[in-house]
């Protein structure tokens, strides 16, 4: 594959980035701590079964499915050659 300027591997090598770039971003993102009893949004009982499964887990599983739906993905390739920009 003719490539131009760039060396032999530097798509994979572009991939590999960005795949590593969003499993930082998702594991920055995951809870940490004590988990609470109950839930910062509404208030309700956090399941003990959630509180053992997810360490640290502020939200009921309601309050928590809305949150990831309101959450935008901005992610972009940050490491994209400059032809791809100018398209």
């Amino acid at each position: 594959m003719a490539t131009g300027w760039a060396r032999d591997g530097a798509v994979q090598d572009q991939i590999d980035a960005s795949i590593a770039d969003a499993v930082e971003r998702a594991r920055s993102k995951m809870p940490s701590g004590e988990s609470l009893s109950e839930c910062e949004q509404c208030g309700k009982e956090i399941p003990e079964a959630r509180r053992e499964a997810v360490p640290g887990v502020k939200l009921c599983i309601n309050c928590q499915e809305n949150s990831d739906t309101e959450q935008v993905n901005a992610g972009y390739n940050r490491r994209g050659s400059k032809d791809s920009q100018l398209r």
